[in-house]
């Protein structure tokens, strides 16, 4: 392709709604454009970066066994409403009703429509089992879109639903998606870890993201280096110490604490460390109020807490609830004498006695409290945030954290859509059952977004070499001179003829110009034909993401190139 007849508008300024990296160089480098709120036109480099992404993504989900349909974007509300989502979804459902006062919503997901599909046509376990998956535009009525690609409302994802006849062939399909995935991600060349993760909304007993790592990225996961160990924090087990004796603890007595509110200023003022006082915290889990405690120096993880809870909605109580329900202001509740209230604690409270706890009376807290004596503890679980330098779950080992962008998940959704669509077969012995369901999607359009938030600089996009609209960028700094146009559209024509992506930046512009383009642009090699490297018999290389520069003969110019090539390319990890 010859730029010169290319439609790719660059922007020297960044326009003021952009906020994030991959939103700002997106724009600037011509490859999208907003039409309003969160939806947005891909030019020509745009759609042929998420196309390349769609490409490596079919590819593995056929290698994998998979087979492509492609669903309506309109569903009807009677299916939502069948499943139970139509309420429970919330206001990200864009529903609207049709001229005969049918109610549908632009689908953001697909659940209800592949099992209706299925439900309608497995009759047998010998159809079974069974993986569909679909490469569409989908829907969320964001109510805050932001970030671009990051978080639009109108997107580009991958949906794979499987069914199975019993779990063990419902887990041999997650562990086929998942190593999908794996694959997936390695070729496009990012960095990325594959971490434990919540269900959320759409349901199911376990499941994984994949986290592209980058500092701008919203999630942050705990992993271990000396394993493969990764979860997001709001799964991450926190692991205690084995437990041992506990000394005998003194009676509880109150302890007059005036104006001492959070744990910093009773540990100070009672000169204590935070480690020795217990934070009760109140919620409203489902319209009832509930307390949960944690140490004084964690805080609570409140993923953990809602699914203990299996709580549908959760949130912190108000400072009026909070004086409702322990006839104390905040900061001065307790879980003794807390009548009424269900009180979950975290285990790492088990493991020790003598705390400080709210005395349920302003200006009060209780000292010498042991919790198993002098409270009523529904349980003792993981309810905690886990830290950095916390042991590793699985081998003990220090965890880190990193900063990641959600671009796949894999759920094993199990009997939940089956069930509540009455998708069965028949087994071998001739009885109904319900087919087991996975559930394997990919953000197509936000894998391009978190590829540039991941690899940039301060000049522009910095593409591995399967993402890359281009993985070359030839420029011709001589575009007037006849001899130096000609020797360009040869070497055009061989890297062309040769199967390799190439952009002919032909136009009569400035050098400097090129130049700042091609790295906007991201292109991960740009080839540099001027008057005195023709006159050399060189043509100048530049690898992008090492900033490296070199030089190749014009005489046997694609045997030197694959060679080279062969080096970037291996620079991104890709073979």
């Amino acid at each position: 392709m010859r730029l010169s007849r290319y439609y790719a508008p660059t922007l020297k300024e960044t326009p003021a709604e952009a906020e994030v990296v991959s939103h700002k160089l997106l724009l600037r480098a011509g490859m999208i454009r907003k039409l309003t709120a969160g939806i947005y036109t891909y030019l020509p480099l745009g759609l042929k970066a998420l196309n390349n992404v769609a490409r490596i993504v079919r590819e593995e989900m056929d290698r994998a066994g998979a087979l492509e349909i492609l669903m309506p974007a309109v569903q009807p509300a009677d299916l939502w409403k069948e499943s139970g989502r139509w309420e429970f979804y919330g206001r990200e459902l864009l529903r609207f009703v049709d001229r005969h006062e049918r109610e549908f919503c632009l689908g953001p997901t697909h659940e209800e429509v592949v099992t209706d599909l299925v439900r309608h046509e497995i009759r047998s376990y010998r159809q079974l089992p069974i993986n569909l998956y679909q490469i569409q535009t989908k829907f969320r009525d964001e109510i805050r879109p932001r970030f671009g690609l990051m978080r639009g409302r109108e997107f580009v994802m991958k949906d794979a639903y499987s069914f199975d006849k019993d779990d063990a062939g419902a887990d041999a399909s997650y562990w086929a998606m998942y190593k999908a995935y794996i694959r997936i991600f390695e070729r496009l060349g990012l960095k990325f870890r594959a971490v434990s993760a919540d269900s959320g909304a759409i349901g199911g007993s376990f499941s994984h993201e994949f986290m592209v790592l980058a500092e701008t990225g919203e999630d942050t996961i705990a992993y271990c280096d000396a394993c493969d160990f990764g979860a997001n924090v709001e799964k991450a087990e926190a692991v205690c110490p084995p437990p041992g004796d506990i000394a005998p603890c003194p009676p509880a007595e109150t302890v007059a604490t005036l104006g001492q509110h959070t744990v910093e200023e009773v540990a100070a003022f009672l000169e204590v460390t935070p480690d020795r006082i217990v934070k009760t915290l109140v919620y409203v889990a489902d319209g009832k109020t509930v307390a949960a405690l944690v140490r004084g120096d964690r805080e609570l993880n409140e993923v953990k807490f809602k699914n203990l809870l299996d709580a549908k909605d959760l949130r912190l109580a108000s400072p009026e609830e909070v004086t409702a329900a322990t006839k104390a202001p905040v900061g001065f509740a307790g879980p003794v004498g807390l009548a009424g209230i269900p009180v979950y604690a975290d285990r790492e409270l088990s493991l020790a006695a003598d705390w400080i706890v709210g005395a349920n009376a302003a200006d009060a807290h209780l000292r010498h409290v042991d919790l198993g004596r002098d409270a009523a503890i529904l349980s003792f679980t993981d309810l905690r945030q886990v830290a950095p330098g916390d042991p590793c779950p699985k081998c003990g080992a220090p965890l880190s954290f990193a900063k990641g962008i959600e671009v796949g998940h894999v759920f094993k959704l199990g009997l939940k859509y089956s069930k509540s669509l009455n998708a069965t077969f028949l087994d071998e012995a001739g009885k109904e059952q319900f087919m087991i369901m996975g559930c394997y999607g990919i953000g197509v359009s936000r894998i391009v977004a978190a590829c540039i938030e991941q690899n940039n600089d301060a000049s522009g996009i910095v593409f591995p070499p399967a993402i890359a609209p281009f993985e070359v960028a030839l420029l011709n700094l001589n575009a007037k001179d006849a001899e130096a146009s000609a020797k360009a559209d040869e070497l055009y024509d061989a890297l062309t003829a040769a199967g390799i992506e190439t952009l002919l930046d032909d136009r009569e512009e400035r050098p400097g110009s090129k130049f700042k383009d091609a790295d906007l642009m991201g292109f991960p090699i740009q080839l540099t034909l001027g008057g005195k490297g023709l006159a050399r018999g060189i043509v100048e290389t530049k690898d992008r993401r090492t900033g490296e520069k070199g030089e190749l003969p014009l005489d046997g110019f694609m045997d030197a190139f694959v060679a080279w090539r062969e080096g970037v390319r291996q620079g991104w990890g890709l073979e």
